[in-house]
């Protein structure tokens, strides 16, 4: 039996991903220094490497479905035929310009509030 590090690396992985019965007959052709089994290793590496990428995509994009956060939506993929919203009102608001004013207003009262409780002092 000798140690191969490469051939060590693929048995790890595949415990890792649960392959025991491939975990083992890997193992096995490791100890009988198969000659195909030692050209197939870096292959199987990337095969392996592959599937541990996919399963951590799945896994996330399960969490992501499950913790059910919004889709990102925006206008422009919206339809505005297919619906009764007012298309002109909708996109004014979403341009946010009427913050700005009240952003003044709010600016303006707040000076006005100042000046009152200083001439009360």
């Amino acid at each position: 039996m000798r140690h191969d590090p490469a051939g060590a690396a693929v048995v790890i992985m595949l415990r890792s991903l649960k392959m025991h019965g491939m975990s083992q007959a890997a193992s096995d052709l490791m100890e009988q220094a198969s000659p195909a089994f030692d050209a197939a290793v870096p292959i199987l590496s990337q095969l392996l490497k592959a599937e541990t990428a996919e399963r951590e995509v799945r896994s996330v994009a399960y969490q992501i479905k499950a913790a059910r956060f919004p889709v990102y939506k925006d206008l422009t993929g919206f339809d505005f035929s297919a619906s009764d919203v007012n298309e002109a009102l909708v996109r004014h608001l979403h341009r946010s310009e009427f913050t700005e004013k009240l952003r003044t207003l709010f600016s303006l009262a707040d000076q006005e509030r100042v000046k009152l409780t200083l001439q009360r002092l």
